[in-house]
């Protein structure tokens, strides 16, 4: 049997069509691996790129992929809505089939080995590739972005896995960049029907499992988040003119997306804000859409349960989703 990996590299880039190309081609030309989703965005200026294969052709590709970032992303002049670190920001792998999660943590080392010392560009490693707890959540490292990156370098504590420790010239343009190895993370946002970008904070901060900060008698206190395993935030998309509740869903077993939609559905309508409709970046998994499929309907049918999830999540609301380019399991001929 194969071993499978998915590899889901986000780069700083969403507005040139030109530059995102080069990227998928260098991916596309590493024999054995197929490309199966590539997915930008203008607002937050961000392009998520989905590919899937055996263990060293994913990793040959990777590293392609982020040498071509390099040479085609100039982080001086990046702006965007949604938090960055580097040219190609996080690369993590996700064990798909035949394959432990041990194996992809070694692979995440190995590349971040090649990517500092062949390219020269900082590595950290993340989630279950981290060194050290601390670097374990992708937020904590991102904290500062890009523009902070300098004064991160200089402290001892968050000197670089791999690649260089100065903040020089030539890390100047790429920024750094994050590997690891995880689980299916979903990239799921919630569209509200207002451009009022406090809303989609507020709840945001009501829902992540990280929660927020609230003033009380004795000062600010941190209240815990309303949901396990979701990361969350508010976007300002300008494209739409509206604000997204823009969430990383970390296990879907425990929070699938529908329940993430439902709840930001009920404290939207407390600010008199009603939900527009919802939408996944990326891939996800077969069983998220047939969970919501079951919440929502009584059908026993695979297609019909996928179908209901589509339309009561509203996950064709911006962009129309099609289940075949867009359940991974479809796309690699899995189900």
């Amino acid at each position: 049997m194969n071993k499978i990996i998915e590899c889901v590299p986000n780069f700083s880039e969403g507005k040139d069509p030109r530059k995102v190309a080069k990227i998928a081609d260098a991916i596309q030309r590493v024999k054995g691996v197929k490309l199966l989703n590539v997915e930008s965005d203008p607002d937050y200026n961000r392009t998520v790129i989905t590919f899937a294969g055996e263990p060293e052709a994913i990793r040959d590709a990777a590293f392609s992929a982020i040498e071509t970032a390099a040479n085609v992303i100039d982080m001086t002049l990046q702006k965007g809505e949604h938090p960055r670190i580097g040219a190609t920001d996080v690369c993590p792998f996700v064990p798909v089939a035949n394959i432990t999660m041990a194996e992809c943590v070694k692979i995440a080392h190995l590349l971040g080995k090649d990517v500092g010392e062949r390219i020269g560009i900082p590595v950290y490693l993340y989630a279950e590739a981290a060194n050290v707890p601390q670097r374990y959540l992708l937020p904590d490292i991102r904290k500062g972005e890009y523009e902070g990156l300098s004064k991160k370098m200089s402290d001892a504590e968050w000197r670089p896995d791999y690649g260089p420790s100065a903040f020089n010239d030539r890390v100047k343009k790429t920024g750094a960049t994050v590997i690891g190895a995880r689980e299916f993370l979903i990239a799921y946002n919630v569209n509200l029907d207002t451009d009022d970008i406090s809303v989609a904070n507020t709840i945001s901060g009501m829902i992540r499992s990280s929660g927020r900060m609230k003033l009380n008698a004795k000062g600010n206190e941190r209240v815990a988040g309303m949901l396990k395993f979701v990361q969350a935030m508010g976007v300002d998309l300008k494209e739409y003119r509206i604000a997204q509740v823009s969430t990383n869903i970390l296990n879907h077993k425990v929070t699938p997306p529908h329940v993430v939609f439902e709840e930001i559905k009920k404290l939207a309508n407390v600010y008199g804000v009603n939900v527009r409709g919802s939408e996944v970046i990326g891939l996800i998994p077969k069983g998220a859409l047939i969970a919501a499929g079951r919440f929502y309907s009584s059908e026993e049918n695979e297609q019909n349960l996928v179908n209901v999830a589509v339309e009561k999540l509203g996950l064709s609301q911006l962009n129309k989703f099609v289940p075949d380019k867009k359940v991974v399991e479809y796309m690699l001929g899995l189900n």
